[in-house]
């Protein structure tokens, strides 16, 4: 069993975005009870708090937005699951990955909210991570189960945004 078998079988054994976002969300917060980014944390007061919450709010619809397009086309919304449908409709028309866009911008928004610095400044990292750990083996398995149909929607759709 090699991996690209391991990768036409399911992207992932383990679902390393929630747990990449959920590291981020910790990691910030400890790192804003030990040494909080006063200067940052400060600047972040610009931003009304409610602009937080409504990014988060707006990101938490759009992440439901996605998990209804996959459940119609009968596909998973776990990242370490096989994917049963190649979906290209609904917000997958603009990107291949609005989920994590999704959680991205529901992570800008608690930083905004909460005004922590440190979780703005690990976004970036986030994103790596979530590119590195899920997005590249997630894109191997689909165009290993979808081929042609997946190159050519690769091809048009961005991958985030």
């Amino acid at each position: 069993m090699g991996m690209a078998h391991d990768i036409g079988e399911r992207p992932n054994t383990i679902p390393w975005p929630p747990l990449i976002y959920s590291a981020a969300m910790l990691l910030a917060w400890g790192l804003e009870q030990v040494d909080p980014f006063i200067w940052l944390d400060l600047q972040l007061r610009i931003v009304p708090e409610w602009a937080g919450v409504a990014l988060f709010a707006i990101a938490i619809l759009a992440d439901l937005g996605c998990f209804i397009v996959l459940r119609r086309k009968g596909t998973t919304v776990l990242p370490n699951a096989p994917s049963k449908a190649l979906v290209t409709t609904g917000p997958y028309r603009w990107s291949r990955n609005p989920i994590y866009v999704a959680n991205t911008v529901a992570l800008l928004g608690f930083a905004l909210a909460l005004r922590w610095g440190w979780l703005l400044l690990l976004v970036p990292v986030t994103i790596a991570a979530v590119n590195w750990l899920a997005i590249s083996r997630e894109e191997a398995h689909l165009e290993r189960r979808f081929g042609q149909d997946w190159r050519d929607y690769a091809a048009r759709v961005r991958r985030w945004i």
